[in-house]
């Protein structure tokens, strides 16, 4: 919009404040915005620190991390295990792959989160593992074929890179969550994920095909069986740098100080946890819901390829259809959230989501993934939605990088578990006993979810007039 510049200067800034507050256009990264940067918005509150030039800046340097990190996973996440089907790998190995996945990310949280809490500056922390180690791994994905010419030792190579990967990942991930909730001002983080997250959607809609086409294309070029498999780790190396030099350009947020209970008072984790609840309760359903997901998630695309006859380009194309359809759910469950709240829309979309493993059961045709996949798109952009802002709510700001990092190692705990009773199922009573079981323990899963963390905090409130759960920020 052009400046009107019939206005006085004095009302022309009165004017700029009254747009942002009704459109918020300064938390829109691929807008310019001049006149924020030139006039810089007053803080709202007290505790909330004002939205300087230096922090607008560091919140699109985050924006564009998100959009290269998203290209780059979107490039390599869905093809690990085919990649490792190439070299012959069983259903067992491919349960041990996710497994080791899991269970080294799970390892990492808490010596992360103490290293979070500990070290000075958060940012190069993050910068050396997420951006560094985590991302050379996947250069290493890309040179096993040339390290190795026997299918058992590649097999056992990407197992254990991949679990170096996922280790280097999540060690840095408390720190990230807490650099960035040090970043953006509370008042702006649901519009600013918001708009984030549609643009990096609307990037993996675009590589997830991409790197499909380019397995299947690359594929024997040049005599190398799984020469599209290196280009596609290769790229995606390429747009994780890519990512890490767009983090390299945030200037280090200022360590807010978290206020410590008085003398006498409940000091340690556990004891903070025990009095709230809810966010137990977030903790033990998320444990059996996460057990029921990880059964069943490594060996979808197993099942696609071995008894559907699909390849590495339906699965991009299908991967692609459930990221066009998350950016309908992200649009419709915003507003959703927006008028039930993230403890309610959680329990929605938790009931429709156990429908689409038992769905699987009845698969015949690859087309019908697609169906699927789009349905799927549809609920779990309106699950993560609301799980994220869940977990912020929940968490008590005293202890939020050690309580985040307990509900994570937790999650991944049951990550672990998962995949190899889902191998073990699948080796023993085929694909479609997996299928079941995992709806039937999300099903399970999200039935404590309501039991445990929605009931207590809606009797809570249906009994006083506070908005928030005991220890809850």
């Amino acid at each position: 919009m052009p400046r009107d510049t019939t206005l006085a200067p004095s009302r022309w800034h009165q004017h700029i404040v009254q747009r942002r507050v009704s459109r918020l256009d300064h938390v829109r990264p691929h807008r310019l915005n001049w006149e924020v940067l030139k006039h810089p918005e007053p803080a709202a509150e007290e505790d909330d620190e004002a939205l300087t030039p230096r922090r607008l800046a560091g919140i699109r340097w985050s924006w564009l991390d998100g959009f290269f990190t998203t290209v780059s996973d979107n490039l390599y996440l869905g093809f690990i295990v085919l990649y490792a089907l190439t070299y012959g790998a069983s259903t067992s190995q491919l349960g041990l792959l996710a497994a080791i996945q899991n269970f080294l990310g799970a390892v990492s949280l808490f010596p992360g989160a103490r290293a979070a809490d500990t070290v000075r500056h958060r940012k190069p922390l993050v910068t050396w593992t997420v951006g560094g180690f985590a991302r050379v791994a996947l250069l290493a994905l890309a040179l096993v074929p040339w390290l190795t010419s026997v299918p058992a030792t590649a097999i056992w190579l990407i197992i254990a890179i991949n679990g170096v990967r996922s280790f280097m990942s999540n060690f840095g991930n408390p720190a990230w969550t807490v650099l960035v909730g040090d970043l953006v001002p509370p008042r702006l983080r649901a519009q600013y994920f918001g708009n984030r997250n549609l643009m990096i959607m609307l990037a993996a809609l675009l590589v997830a095909p991409l790197a499909g086409w380019l397995i299947k294309a690359g594929n024997g070029w040049l005599g190398q069986p799984n020469l599209g498999y290196q280009a596609v780790f290769a790229l995606a190396f390429v747009a994780g740098l890519a990512g890490t030099l767009c983090f390299i350009g945030i200037p280090e947020p200022h360590r807010v100080i978290r206020a410590r209970p008085a003398a006498g008072g409940t000091t340690g984790l556990w004891s903070v946890i025990a009095g709230n609840r809810a966010f137990l309760g977030l903790i033990v359903s998320g444990f059996v819901w996460n057990l029921a997901l990880q059964v069943a998630a490594p060996f979808f695309n197993v099942y696609l390829v071995r008894q559907l006859g699909a390849g590495a380009g339906t699965v991009g194309l299908l991967a692609g259809v459930n990221t066009l359809f998350g950016l309908i759910g992200s649009g419709l469950f915003g507003r959703v959230m927006d008028r039930l709240g993230a403890l309610k829309t959680q329990a929605l979309t938790g009931l429709l989501i156990p429908i689409i493993p038992t769905a699987w059961i009845w698969v015949t045709a690859p087309w019908q993934v697609g169906v699927l996949e789009a349905y799927a798109g549809l609920v779990w952009a309106g699950y993560n939605l609301a799980n994220f802002a869940l977990l912020l709510e929940l968490t008590p700001a005293s202890h939020r990088p050690q309580a985040v990092a307990l509900y994570q190692t937790v999650v991944f705990a049951s990550a672990v578990a998962g995949p190899l009773l889902g191998g073990w199922l699948a080796d023993t009573f085929g694909f479609r006993v997996v299928f079941g079981a995992s709806g039937a323990g999300r099903l399970i899963g999200i039935a404590l979810y309501v039991w445990l963390a929605v009931w207590p905090i809606l009797g809570a409130r249906g009994n006083r007039p506070a908005t928030s759960p005991a220890g809850a920020t």
